[in-house]
């Protein structure tokens, strides 16, 4: 099921590459009939995988820190430094009470508004050498240890589609809501 912002994407890039094309109206549609490769259901579904901040498109699966915290150790820990505190990729551990500061640590425990965008970023994108390698269930754990390392989850904590959109996350009020009606 796609979102609405899923949705609008593929019709800016439709539109954007109707624009690009320029030429006549025949050439146009020609050339749109001989681009790409039609999709069937099953290929258009292993790219529909994002998650919204309510929870919706978490898969089925759960995950709790401890065993989060051994897959970061083997999968994550080269990039992100074995507690997260980055080196030679991107802290992700830490910064909390720095945003007003001089100088800001943005990390998942003082950034982020949403659990549920960690554990979709993570899905779709980590590790970096191998995006998409990670079993719904890892992703719940690493999700799960990432957000107890920033103090935000119990080490007894266990992340499913129920739970993790119920996580408060410390700067979820931080942001200002985008007023553009086109982007609602």
């Amino acid at each position: 099921m796609c979102t609405c912002s899923g949705a609008r994407a593929v019709l800016r890039f439709g539109f954007i590459l109707v624009i690009a094309l320029g030429g006549s109206g025949s050439a146009r549609s020609q050339a749109l009939r001989d681009l790409g490769v039609a999709l069937d259901d099953k290929a258009l579904a292993a790219w529909d995988i994002d998650v919204a901040p309510n929870g919706s498109g978490l898969p089925p699966g759960r995950g709790d820190v401890a065993t989060g915290q051994q897959i970061f150790a083997r999968r994550c820990s080269a990039c992100h430094g074995a507690g997260g505190e980055g080196k030679p990729a991107d802290r992700l551990v830490g910064g909390q009470g720095t945003l007003a500061t001089e100088h800001p640590i943005k990390t998942i425990g003082s950034y982020w508004p949403y659990a549920t965008t960690l554990f979709d970023y993570v899905r779709r994108a980590m590790p970096y050498s191998n995006p998409q390698s990670l079993t719904p269930d890892e992703v719940y754990s690493v999700t799960a240890w990432l957000l107890f390392a920033n103090g935000v989850v119990e080490a007894s904590a266990s992340l499913d589609a129920r739970t993790l959109p119920q996580v408060r996350m410390p700067n979820r009020n931080g942001f200002v809501a985008d007023p553009r009606p086109d982007v609602h």
